[in-house]
């Protein structure tokens, strides 16, 4: 217990810390300063996701361990389960409704609101903001620039903005489809933990498959087909910062995506090669 209060100490101690948590704080400030002063009660989703997932921390600690590790895992298996259900639910709805080419036009993805949508990305900002406090107070990052702590960086910044302009709200949806893939990476995660690690189990084999298939096209086919779409229909946007916003926004997450890529080859080798070690 004394090594890891050190090792949080040692974190908070770094540049990388005092970064974050100053933009986390600011971000904030400025999220209070619209609700109060501005009125702008359909951000309450946002605070209303940060205390669900803060509460769901708190419960986790208390029930299942006190591990921080652990508990900031379960929570974001939670996040991811509960994110690519409403987005599901949000995208068969629109598709019933209205059909697949009134989906992508580009009017509906910038200038509309879908049912939902709103207080759904609402509830996953509230998410990417209580984790981005869980990981800085308890040290889970590594790095003088944590890809974990840029990656809420950029989607706080890029959600935030698109929340408070009321614009790209749809498009932000289609980027949550991701969340799909982030279930089996907890998944493979509290797996781990729990010390399943055999790559011939077979409940191993099938989390892989998922692992995998959902990481090429619900995160990684599917975010390049968004920057595709907003390159294709620059011209479309009106000046302002939207799209140089979006593109930011999507080239970042495309590039994560790439070293996650990576990591997730990198792990499956890992395992596949202890195993034929531990058979050998």
């Amino acid at each position: 217990m004394a090594s890891e209060n050190h090792r949080v100490q040692k974190k908070k101690a770094t540049g990388a810390f005092f970064f974050f948590m100053a933009t986390l704080i600011m971000w904030a400030v400025s999220v209070f300063f619209e609700i109060l002063f501005n009125k702008r009660i359909e951000l309450l989703p946002l605070v209303a996701g940060f205390s669900l997932y803060q509460i769901a921390n708190w419960v986790c600690r208390k029930f299942i361990s006190r591990d921080p590790i652990l508990v900031n895992t379960c929570v974001s298996l939670l996040h991811s389960s509960l994110t690519s259900t409403s987005v599901v639910f949000i995208l068969v709805k629109q598709l019933t409704s209205n059909g697949l080419d009134e989906l992508f036009e580009h009017s509906q993805l910038v200038e509309a609101t879908w049912p939902w949508a709103y207080s759904a990305l609402c509830i996953s900002c509230g998410y990417f903001a209580y984790d981005q406090l869980d990981m800085l107070l308890y040290g889970l990052y590594s790095g003088w620039i944590p890809s974990i702590l840029l990656h809420h960086f950029i989607l706080l910044g890029c959600f935030t903005l698109a929340l408070y302009r009321n614009v790209t709200i749809n498009y932000l949806i289609l980027t949550l489809i991701c969340e799909l893939h982030s279930i089996f990476l907890h998944v493979r995660k509290v797996r781990r933990m729990a010390g399943l690690r055999d790559a011939k189990n077979k409940f191993v084999k099938i989390e892989w498959f998922f692992n995998m298939s959902t990481f090429v096209l619900a995160r990684l086919l599917s975010h390049v087909l968004i920057l595709v779409k907003l390159v294709k229909d620059a011209a479309k946007f009106e000046k302002g910062i939207e799209l140089p916003l979006a593109l930011f926004g999507m080239v970042g997450m495309n590039l994560l995506n790439v070293f996650l890529g990576i990591d997730l080859f990198n792990a499956f080798k890992k395992e596949i090669t202890q195993h034929n070690i531990h058979e050998s």
